[in-house]
């Protein structure tokens, strides 16, 4: 039996866009704007569902487990443009977030079509890297139907990982198949089913406050900045040592020397500067501490 996808609130048709055919430019692009301030309001309406992911996230990565992200098409690629953008920002290992799309890595420039039909697809690709009961699996799938996603979520749940479904739609396939669901209702799209937009927008922003928030509480933020920031390159070199400068509030030649005497280890720099300590001894602090800067520097203090 086919499934009527206009019973979909992706893929009914947005009463305020009905003549944007022809519509001049700046009308065209009042409506989108007026349509996308609406993301941030629905997104509100869903922080509970989505604290209840984030704590399922933090529980994982404590437990020596994984957040993985799987998805198809827009929302595949946005699992993985969120995992990829973690260890720059939080100097996590690579393994730590991943990023699965139905088609493989290939998938992310070029559709693979059909790729998203097969359940057995999702279960394999979790399979292939040896997904366990500590991982967090989040299901990301705008429509809440995909198979590739639906079958993800299901090996993941019977191996006793946990579950989270990321939709846009009311009593989504996908949210059956979880532990939690998080339906993200932003309405009828611009161009009808055409979910990259409020749909995708929505859900990259749910995305970043889930991988943010996680990371924050592992101990990876000292206020609002960076202190985990993996230096590779001359910008994140120059911000690091801005950080370092910003909570010490030593010259920068200070900040400079310390950040290289720390094998540019942001955190352990900030320690090394406010205890007034060696290297190892301001990573023993971070260890006793847990990865949290204040909590080593206020250990000292005491």
């Amino acid at each position: 039996m086919t499934e009527n996808l206009e019973l979909l609130t992706t893929e009914s048709r947005n009463e305020q866009s009905m003549q944007i055919d022809t519509a001049s430019p700046s009308d065209i692009l009042r409506i989108m704007n007026e349509q996308d301030q609406l993301i941030a309001l629905a997104v509100k309406d869903v922080l509970p569902d989505i604290e209840a992911a984030v704590q399922f996230v933090v529980e994982s990565f404590k437990n020596g487990g994984r957040l993985i992200y799987c998805g198809a098409g827009t929302s595949g690629r946005l699992g993985v443009l969120d995992a990829v953008e973690c260890p720059p920002t939080f100097s996590t290992d690579p393994e730590m977030v991943q990023g699965l799309i139905a088609g493989g890595d290939r998938a992310f420039l070029k559709a693979v079509e059909g790729a998203e039909d097969q359940p057995e697809f999702g279960v394999n690709d979790l399979k292939e890297i040896g997904l366990t009961k500590d991982d967090t699996v989040i299901g990301i799938a705008a429509s809440g139907r995909t198979p590739y996603v639906i079958g993800a979520l299901r090996y993941a749940r019977s191996i006793g990982a946990k579950t989270v479904a990321l939709s846009c739609n009311r009593n989504a396939a996908i949210s059956q198949e979880a532990d939690q669901a998080i339906e993200v209702i932003v309405g009828p799209e611009v161009l009808t089913g055409s979910t990259r937009l409020k749909s995708g927008t929505a859900h990259k922003m749910i995305l970043n406050m889930i991988s943010t928030s996680s990371m924050i509480l592992l101990g990876k933020a000292y206020e609002n900045l960076m202190v985990d920031v993996h230096v590779s390159n001359q910008k994140l070199k120059e911000r690091a040592i801005g950080i370092i400068r910003k909570i010490t509030g030593v010259s920068y030649e200070q900040a400079s020397e310390t950040l290289e005497a720390s094998n540019l280890q942001v955190k352990t720099a900030i320690v090394m500067i406010k205890t007034n300590t060696s290297k190892q001894k301001a990573e023993q602090l971070l260890i006793e501490a847990n990865g949290y800067v204040k909590k080593a520097i206020q250990h000292v203090e005491e």
